[in-house]
């Protein structure tokens, strides 16, 4: 779920560009992370370009039900990257994924050195 979010927010602080540059962005932080070897990195990409295509449709088409769709995306998402992922990896993906909620979606290394925005009142 936490990926999904990543994504947003990237679009939100200016890290948007089409979906390939976002979605390779994305792959870059993942392989860099979880140490994915080149088929990996391969399978991944195609993954999180299916998956930045679907949001932004889902975007594009104002779905009301937007959340639902989103989180149900999200859940597809997580099994396939778990099909691709060895388990070792899985476990690490997992914990980022528990840093994340903690702080609340990402820290600034993992959105590319992008700092936090701050609400204003």
């Amino acid at each position: 779920m936490m990926l999904f979010c990543f994504g947003a927010m990237a679009q939100q602080r200016g890290g948007g560009g089409t979906p390939e540059e976002r979605a390779k962005r994305q792959t870059d932080r993942l392989t860099e992370q979880l140490s994915l070897n080149a088929d990996q990195e391969k399978q991944v990409l195609a993954l999180n370009l299916e998956r930045v295509k679907k949001m932004d449709e889902a975007r594009a088409a104002g779905d009301n039900g937007g959340r639902d769709a989103f989180r149900a995306s999200q859940e597809e998402y997580s099994k396939k990257l778990a099909a691709i992922l060895t388990p070792e990896q899985q476990e690490k993906f997992k914990k980022m994924q528990a840093e994340m909620r903690q702080r609340g979606g990402g820290s600034n290394d993992q959105r590319g050195g992008e700092g936090r925005r701050q609400r204003s009142n």
